[in-house]
């Protein structure tokens, strides 16, 4: 019986540290990448990108033929994303840091983004969106250990980055993210709709935190930020705001509201039309009757953070 032989494994830490010295190291180079928009040289080694990512085998595979190779623009990638895609990429591992997922920086982190070809994005899309999947004809797919950053990205999430994370995980069906974040905006509910990132979620992303039973805010806040988000994207859209609002507006619980600020609401609305009369009729009915179930349209449960009002005690069903 032929003798196999016997497998001699060198150290993989100084291994790893080679290799990581020819991250953007031009020596010994034989592409380069202008990245984000302000347009910074990046150099790699073409084998090594084709060997360890089918995206760049693709990219790099044809032959280039004579003289000095043109540089690949990748003007929508943030550059720190893409330097920390090359350091794994040749050892392996990278040392992520909070700043790494900064806006726009996500996608490409978790395994979702980047140049190959993508339509157009939708005259409907939020800034965000549009961020996302920016209006190019072409746009890159790198594979970069989505399962580890997936993990750091819901380590570090905070108030700032939670929505435009929501985002990312609505818009590319990434669960476990998705599920992180709503629970996050649960327990951190006041600021989080104070974000930036709220005002640029898209109503698909919107929907799961508006239908939670656990934020903790009172109802007569939510119906505030959800109009200020509706006014934001009427004036990206150029939209009236009850046409933005439309998809998500039926999971406010406006039977919640007491007679007064139910009342108030309705004349906002007059003003500024952002709920459905009828929605608000149902509230109305609700109050008339006493009655949790007295119109199947007006959702009554309570939330978390719902202040405690007098006729609560008629529209809870739970406590009859």
């Amino acid at each position: 019986m032929e003798n196999p032989g016997l497998v001699v494994h060198g150290q993989a830490a100084s291994f790893s540290t080679a290799l990581r010295s020819l991250v953007n190291n031009p020596r010994y180079s034989d592409v380069c990448f202008v990245v984000g928009q302000e347009r910074q040289e990046v150099f790699a080694h073409r084998c090594l990108l084709a060997c360890r990512c089918n995206f760049f085998q693709r990219l790099l595979g044809t032959e280039t033929g004579p003289g000095v190779p043109s540089p690949v623009v990748l003007s929508t990638v943030p550059t720190e994303a893409f330097l920390a895609v090359l350091e794994f990429l040749y050892a392996n591992s990278v040392t992520l840091h909070r700043y790494s997922v900064k806006v726009g920086s996500l996608p490409i982190l978790l395994g979702v983004e980047g140049q190959g070809k993508l339509p157009s994005v939708p005259s409907t899309a939020t800034p965000l969106e549009r961020r996302i999947k920016p209006r190019h004809h072409h746009t890159v797919h790198f594979r970069f250990c989505p399962q580890l950053c997936l993990e750091f990205v819901m380590k570090v999430l905070d108030v700032e980055l939670v929505c435009e994370a929501l985002q990312v995980a609505v818009t590319f069906g990434l669960g476990p993210l998705q599920e992180r974040c709503i629970a996050f905006i649960e327990a951190h509910s006041q600021e989080a709709l104070r974000t930036r990132g709220f005002l640029e979620l898209s109503a698909t992303a919107l929907l799961p935190v508006l239908r939670s039973d656990k934020l903790c805010v009172d109802e007569a806040e939510l119906v505030k930020a959800a109009r200020n988000w509706a006014r934001v994207g009427a004036a990206v859209l150029e939209r009236p705001v009850a046409e933005v609002a439309a998809p998500v507006v039926r999971e406010l619980r406006l039977a919640l509201l007491a007679p007064a600020e139910l009342s108030a609401l309705e004349e906002q609305n007059r003003q500024e039309p952002l709920i459905p009369v009828e929605q608000i009729v149902e509230a109305w009915k609700c109050h008339a009757l006493r009655r949790g179930d007295a119109a199947p349209g007006a959702p009554c449960r309570r939330r978390r953070g719902t202040l405690p009002r007098d006729h609560h005690r008629f529209l809870d069903l739970r406590f009859k």
